[in-house]
């Protein structure tokens, strides 16, 4: 009777993980692909970037003081690193139900008043940063050209003055995947916001 038992467990534990709970992925996972609205209302999937080098995955929004702190690292990345064939997208997983000033709308007014120079889509349902395994705002994923992750966590070490930046976590993976090198550290820790989602009742 406890054997069945424990396996009654077992396998409804298996299940209630696969349905509400997510680690996400790790370095050397294939990421799937995802097709997201734009502010400029195209929707935008990573297979439209077919010469891509790879892809730099940023889950952020438009309230939190960590992301804000980021905005313009996050869009001078993002033109640094198109240059060398790096496609940057960053997705706002956020219900605007819950935080209301991450309404599409606004995103748009952001992408608008910052100049983002990399789309900025909008995760409508939550789908995708479970797949990810993004917890907070910011939470960078580094994927080569094949979507296999190389990097996952903070952008750098210093969220407060990029001035005083030592570690720049997201450039050293990038150099590293460019040289055929593992990124060292693969995982850091992100340092943001909680990803806002509503209660399931």
């Amino acid at each position: 009777m406890k054997v069945l038992s424990l396996l009654i467990f077992f396998f409804s534990s298996l299940f209630v993980g696969e349905t509400t709970v997510s680690t996400g992925y790790q370095p050397g996972d294939k990421a799937t692909d995802f097709k997201l609205k734009g502010v400029d209302g195209k929707m935008v999937s990573m297979s439209d970037y077919k010469d891509a080098k790879g892809f730099i995955v940023v889950f952020t929004c438009n309230t939190c003081p960590f992301a804000v702190k980021y905005e313009n690292r996050i869009n001078d990345l993002a033109k640094k690193y198109k240059k060398q064939g790096y496609v940057l997208l960053a997705i706002n997983p956020n219900d605007p139900a819950v935080q209301p000033d991450d309404t599409y709308e606004l995103m748009q007014a952001k992408a608008k008043d910052k100049k983002f120079a990399f789309p900025y889509l909008v995760d409508e349902g939550q789908k995708i940063y479970p797949q990810y395994g993004a917890t907070k705002t910011p939470h960078v994923f580094l994927l080569d050209k094949n979507l296999v992750v190389h990097y996952i966590g903070a952008i750098d070490d210093n969220v407060d003055d990029a001035s005083a930046v030592k570690e720049k976590y997201l450039e050293n993976a990038i150099a590293a995947l460019d040289k055929g090198e593992a990124p060292s550290p693969a995982v850091t820790k992100a340092i943001g916001c909680s990803i806002k989602a509503k209660k399931k009742s």
